[in-house]
């Protein structure tokens, strides 16, 4: 008897089956902009792929048993031995596998290589969050290392390479590697001229011992890392491989995995140099924050991208949950109280999106207003839509109320990942004072990044009365550190409205105006105006399943 009351009624099928690439429209039509119309038909197919395999069920799974089942420190083997490894479930490597055999650890070798790389890095993301650690700092290693010629001959085709070996060999014996980063020690933080960690020249050219301690190493079984220590010519960046050329293992002394808040599936560790740690010296010495700032910029990017795949699968989820579940007489999509919530974390994901794609065409455009451009737009932006994130996923989580709150729907896993973004390559401060390095180092950034906004001049009104206050606050020094969130946060919004005005349908770009540079709207969301065409805007953040 008490298992015929156990019917299921008015609860939404799960969002499985459905092509994570196509259905986000801002993301598709951003592609179909800056990819050249002869390439246009391999990427968008490229990307398609990959969009149906990170809505499969499969690759759900693969999120869910990696994320249940963290990774596992091993310092020792059965015998004594010490072997510092790190042991994940199939489904982490799988996850890895499928994304490296996609590209997304290589923008450099090929057409279009960033602006597909991001589409690609914002599509599989929504899949699983944490093993895209490793694939950007991958990707982002090969500018660091063309610091040394010789050794980015020896090193960039393995670090683009399609292939996937997790097991851990002489790089030379292997089809492809993986980078990790060890900058952070305990002491300094996000100040790594603290660092203490010291290198001891030995007689080979270019070849040290390192002595030291690192508070956060990111991917501890990647092949090879770069990392910050003191040479007698002052800090200095360095070519760290896990296993030597001759097969022997470097000296890479595991102490603990981080237990974090969330990005539970990747591995955080810290680490030991004992003085007999070898590695290579990567550009001149003393000259290591600006030899592996490159690599800094690029992981940055990827944090702007990765916060907008969290963004854009938190609403996918909550678009997708309200158009099923019924309330009060209909659908919860119909309702005009929801729909402005939607409709409200549908407009931060789009612009979140808008803007990571223009700073990716920017990075394979090359020119000189671009390069300018991303000095300071992709410090603003990371600062910015980091932020953004886990209010996204906060609110995202509420729509679906308390289905919302358990592990099962997903929810409570993006709303852990969210503030990851924020904190990784240098937290909001570090962000915001960079802005201010670059207003007052750079005048050529701030005139790319005005002519940039510039270019939506005359299109909206809130816009131009937005801008006209930017300009007043840039020519404000008064206070101008203590101000430096707010310089960043307005310049961040100013050129997502550009974008969206420029590139937008006018029920998004309307909307957003009206909400971040109009005020016309409360600290909330689901506070817009009601008089804006909110049913279009949310009709296009539904995802649709095949």
């Amino acid at each position: 008897m008490a298992a015929s009351t156990h019917t299921v009624t008015n609860q939404p099928p799960p969002l499985v089956g459905y092509d994570v690439f196509a259905s986000d429209a801002a993301l598709a039509e951003g592609v179909t902009r800056y990819v050249a119309d002869d390439r246009l038909d391999e990427v968008r197919g490229e990307l398609t792929r990959l969009g149906r395999a990170a809505g499969s069920a499969h690759a759900q799974q693969w999120g869910e048993q990696a994320n249940a089942h963290p990774p596992v420190l091993r310092t020792h083997d059965r015998y004594g031995h010490r072997i510092d490894e790190v042991e994940f479930h199939p489904a982490w490597h799988r996850l890895l596998g499928h994304a490296v055999t996609a590209g997304l650890t290589d923008a450099w070798s090929r057409p279009d290589g960033h602006l597909r790389r991001t589409a690609g890095f914002l599509v599989w993301t929504q899949a699983e969050a944490g093993h895209t650690c490793p694939l950007s700092m991958t990707h982002a290693a090969v500018p660091a290392l063309r610091a040394d010629p010789e050794l980015a001959a020896r090193w960039e085709p393995l670090l683009t390479s399609h292939i996937y070996e997790q097991e851990l060999r002489p790089p030379a014996e292997k089809g492809g590697v993986l980078a990790g980063m060890a900058m952070t020690e305990k002491q300094g933080g996000s100040d790594v001229r603290a660092n203490t960690t010291h290198a001891e020249p030995l007689a080979a050219p270019g070849e040290y011992v390192l002595t030291g301690h690192k508070w956060f190493c990111s991917a501890p079984m990647s092949d090879v890392f770069l990392v910050l220590a003191q040479a007698p010519g002052g800090l200095t960046c360095f070519l760290l491989p896990r296993v030597l050329p001759d097969g022997t293992r470097n000296s890479f002394r595991i102490q603990r995995l981080k237990d974090k808040l969330g990005n539970r599936a990747n591995a955080s560790a810290e680490i030991e140099f004992d003085g007999r740690t070898w590695a290579q010296r990567v550009g001149e010495e003393g000259r290591g924050v600006a030899t592996i700032i490159e690599m800094v910029a690029a992981t940055r990017l990827d944090c702007v991208t990765g916060a907008a795949a969290v963004m854009r699968q938190a609403v996918a989820q909550a678009v997708h949950h309200c158009a099923y579940r019924e309330a009060f007489g209909g659908p919860l999509i119909d309702k005009p109280l929801m729909r402005n919530v939607l409709a409200d974390l549908a407009l931060e994901s789009e612009a979140a999106t808008t803007l990571a794609l223009r700073l990716a065409a920017a990075y394979d455009s090359g020119s000189e207003h671009d390069r300018h451009l991303l000095r300071l737009a992709v410090p603003a932006a990371k600062y910015w839509v980091t932020k953004r994130c886990t209010p996204v996923a906060a609110e995202a989580l509420e729509c679906l109320g308390g289905n919302g709150y358990v592990e099962e729907s997903g929810m409570p896993r993006l709303l852990r990942e969210a503030p990851l973004n924020s904190i990784w390559e240098g937290s909001g401060n570090v962000q915001a004072l960079d802005v201010l390095r670059a207003l007052q180092r750079e005048p050529a950034a701030l005139n790319a990044c005005l002519t940039e906004i510039g270019a939506a001049r005359g299109a909206d009104h809130r816009l131009d009365r937005a801008i006209k206050g930017l300009l007043t606050e840039l020519a404000d020094l008064d206070g101008i550190e203590a101000r430096a969130r707010r310089l960043t946060e307005r310049l961040a919004l100013v050129l997502q409205g550009s974008l969206l005005v420029r590139q937008a349908p006018p029920a998004v770009a309307d909307a957003f105006c009206a909400s971040r540079l109009g005020g016309d709207a409360g600290a909330a969301f689901g506070t817009l105006p009601h008089t804006l065409d909110l049913a279009s805007v949310v009709a296009r953040a539904r995802p649709v399943v095949e």
